[in-house]
């Protein structure tokens, strides 16, 4: 099977307001397939229709060769599945175990599938210790760990995966990523919404991006990144820290980030002999300078950014 997931035409109406309008794509298997808008922009309503919890106006959705809107063949779909939406909570008052317990029996499994894959997902995610432990007591990162847990027990060909690292420290975060990326390997298919830029531009292979209820772009992270024009960026930092962005006449604009200074422009060559002139007329001590090209957080900015939803 090609591919994984058909949206063609996907409308949704709540009352009066139209949520998704006529949006069509596709996601490849083994894809890692990211979906990013600003809030309200349709991304919920979109996953809820692909997810068979909504019904769209009209449209078609297949997902894993199945037609969404058919009740039996919606079914099987989900018995592949595996979903992890933005505000899923595991329940507090039971340990990682029994809520993995009723996850794998939820779909279906024997107990000694459930107890054999339960027992390699607490590993993999560093909470065995924790297996015999109430939910209530664990930190955010680790619930965050057990519901992507639970959304494997039955090992689907296709996740959706709702804001994963959302407000999780780093080390539970890379965790995650470091997950995302094993299940890609071994060729399952990943459907990822997030607001985080680093996170799209490093796990996702190609990208979509809606506003307003419009699929607006699709395409790989660096071609998107081509839509930008003008906005290649040198970043410098001195020490100590002083600078006069007066004396570039090279500057499209300029952010004062922390310890940092970063320098839009349309001649970055300009811009560094001028950085680095400033530096020596001042007798300031360059810590760093790097040219960046233009991010996926520009190209979101630039088509989304500043606009109302």
């Amino acid at each position: 099977m090609e591919r994984a997931i058909e949206a063609a035409n996907l409308t949704k109406y709540y009352g009066s307001f139209q949520a998704v309008k006529g949006v069509s794509f596709s996601v490849k298997s083994g894809e890692v397939f990211g979906f990013l808008g600003p809030n309200g922009a349709g991304k919920t309503t979109t996953i809820r229709m692909l997810t068979g919890v909504l019904k769209p106006n009209s449209g078609e959705i297949w997902v894993l060769g199945y037609d969404m809107l058919n009740e039996r063949e919606k079914i099987k779909a989900r018995e592949k599945t595996g979903i992890v939406p933005e505000m899923a909570n595991p329940y507090v008052d039971m340990t990682a175990m029994q809520n993995l317990r009723l996850m794998g029996g939820l779909y279906g499994m024997s107990k000694r599938e459930i107890e054999k894959r339960s027992v390699e997902l607490l590993k993999t995610f560093g909470i065995y210790e924790k297996r015999n432990v109430k939910v209530r007591g664990f930190s955010k990162g680790m619930r965050q760990r057990l519901i992507l847990a639970m959304a494997m027990i039955a090992d689907p060909e296709l996740y959706f995966l709702d804001e994963p690292t959302s407000g999780l420290d780093v080390i539970s975060a890379r965790l995650i990523k470091d997950v995302i990326r094993e299940e890609k390997r071994v060729g399952k298919t990943i459907f990822l919404t997030t607001h985080n830029m680093d996170d799209a531009n490093e796990l996702c292979e190609r990208i979509g991006i809606i506003r307003r209820g419009e699929l607006i772009a699709i395409d790989t992270p660096e071609k998107l990144k081509q839509l930008v024009k003008g906005r290649v960026s040198v970043e410098v930092s001195f020490e100590p820290m002083r600078f006069d962005p007066s004396i570039l006449s090279s500057a499209l604009n300029v952010e004062t980030m922390g310890d940092k200074v970063k320098i839009y422009t349309d001649n970055p060559d300009k811009t560094v002999k001028e950085l680095v002139r400033y530096a020596e007329e001042k007798n300031l001590h360059i810590v760093s300078l790097r040219t960046l090209s233009p991010s996926l957080e520009d190209v979101f900015m630039e088509l989304v950014g500043g606009r109302d939803d």
